[in-house]
C-alpha cells in the first residue's frame, strides 16, 4: 500500500511537471480537477491570481492527496491558497485539511458551521479541522445561503449552507422548471450531505456551479417550482455521481454544456446518474475515473482521466478547465494530453 501510493503520488507530480508552466492570461479563470480517488478538491485561478480550493480529499495516505493538491497549485504558479471551501465534514471533503495546511499557506477556511451528523467518520474529520483552525490560529468564514466570497476575479454566491437555500434567483427573473415534475420527491436528507456548502461560480458569460454532496431533497428547494440557479456553461456533479444526488429537476435545467465528476474508480458513478446524463445529448460527461459501479454507463474513454486498475496503482490524472470571459471554454485531459473546446452557451 505505501510503496503504490508513493508511486502514485510521484507519477502524478511528473505528470505535472511535464506540462509547460505559462503564464496565465490575463482574461482566463483556470479550474482544476484533482484526483483524490473519490473525494473532492477543485482548485479555481482567477485572472487576478485568487484561488479557491473546494474540500480538501481525504486525509492519511502519506499525504497523497495534500501532495496532489499541492502539485496541482504549482502548476497553477501559486505559493498559497486564498481561500479554501470545506462544503461539509465527512472525511472524503474535510479530512485533507490538517496535511494540506502543512504543505501550503491558507488564507481562509469557509464552512456552513457547526457539526450536524455526529458518525464517526464526521466527528473523526470536523475534530481535525477544529484543531488545525485552533493551533494554527486560521482564519474561518461560517457562510449563508446567498453570501458572497470576496474573491477577486470571479464572482464567488452561495447557494446552499446548512440545509438552507437562496430564495431569490441568481439570474432573475426566475424560469419556470419543467424538468421538477419528472423528479420523483424523495425524504429530507439527515446527513452532513444535506448541510453542503453549494457555490455558484460566474466569470464573465461563463457560469458554472458545485453543490457539494447536496442531495436530491434540498436540489429540489433549489429548482422547484423555479431554477433559481439559471443555465450554467458547466456543471460539477454533485456527490461523485452517487444516486442520492443528480436530479433531473437540477442537472437537467441547468443545461450545462459540460459536466464534470470527481469518481473514483470504486466510489461514485452510480449507474442511475450516469443515466441521466447518458440522456442528455447536448451535454458532455467528464469523469476523474472510470466507475466500476457504473461498468458500461461511462463516458468515452476520451472524456475520463483515470480509467482502470486497483486504487493503490492509480496514476493520479487531472481535468483541467480553461474559460474565458466570452463564455467560451476547454477542457484538458492530462491522461491523453487532448483538449476539447466549447463554445459560449
Amino acid at each position: 500500500m505505501k510503496i503504490a501510493t508513493r508511486l502514485a503520488a510521484y507519477v502524478f507530480t511528473a505528470l505535472l511537471v511535464t506540462v509547460p508552466v505559462a503564464a496565465q492570461s490575463a482574461k482566463t479563470l483556470e479550474i482544476y480537477f484533482i484526483d483524490v480517488e473519490g473525494g473532492q478538491a477543485t482548485l479555481f485561478v482567477t485572472p487576478a491570481h485568487e484561488s479557491l480550493l473546494v474540500d480538501t480529499g481525504w486525509g492519511g495516505f502519506e499525504s497523497r492527496d495534500a501532495k496532489r493538491i499541492a502539485a496541482a497549485a504549482k502548476l497553477a504558479g501559486l505559493t498559497k491558497i486564498d481561500y479554501v471551501v470545506i462544503t461539509h465534514y465527512h472525511d472524503d471533503h474535510v479530512g485533507g485539511a490538517p496535511q494540506l495546511a502543512a504543505l501550503l499557506p491558507v488564507g481562509t477556511f469557509v464552512d456552513h458551521g457547526p457539526l450536524f451528523e455526529h458518525c464517526p467518520t464526521c466527528v473523526s474529520g470536523f475534530n481535525g479541522y477544529m484543531t488545525l483552525l485552533d493551533e494554527k490560529k486560521m482564519k474561518r468564514l461560517s457562510v449563508v445561503a446567498g453570501d458572497t466570497l470576496p474573491i477577486r476575479g470571479m464572482k464567488v454566491r452561495v447557494v446552499s449552507s446548512d440545509g438552507k437555500v437562496i430564495t431569490k434567483p441568481l439570474m432573475p427573473p426566475a424560469a419556470a422548471n419543467e424538468f421538477c415534475a419528472a423528479s420523483e420527491i424523495r425524504p429530507d436528507d439527515v446527513t452532513e450531505n444535506g448541510k453542503s456548502v453549494g457555490i455558484a461560480v460566474q466569470f464573465g458569460k461563463f457560469r458554472t456551479a458545485d453543490l457539494g454532496d447536496l442531495t436530491w431533497d434540498m436540489e429540489r428547494k433549489l429548482m422547484c417550482p423555479n431554477n433559481l440557479i439559471g443555465d450554467v456553461s458547466l456543471l460539477i456533479v454533485s456527490h461523485h455521481g452517487w444516486l442520492q444526488s443528480s436530479s433531473p429537476a437540477y442537472v437537467s435545467a441547468v443545461h450545462p454544456r459540460a459536466a464534470i465528476m470527481d469518481n473514483g474508480e470504486m466510489k461514485g458513478g452510480s449507474l442511475p446518474t450516469l443515466q441521466i446524463f447518458n440522456g442528455m445529448h447536448d451535454t458532455d460527461l467528464w469523469q476523474v475515473h472510470r466507475s466500476e459501479e457504473g461498468k458500461d454507463a461511462n463516458t468515452q474513454e476520451a472524456r475520463i482521466a483515470n480509467l482502470s486498475g486497483a486504487v493503490d496503482q492509480d496514476q493520479g490524472n487531472y481535468l483541467k478547465v480553461i474559460a474565458k470571459m466570452d463564455g467560451t471554454f476547454s477542457i484538458f485531459n492530462a491522461r491523453t494530453g487532448k483538449t476539447a473546446d466549447y463554445p459560449a452557451r
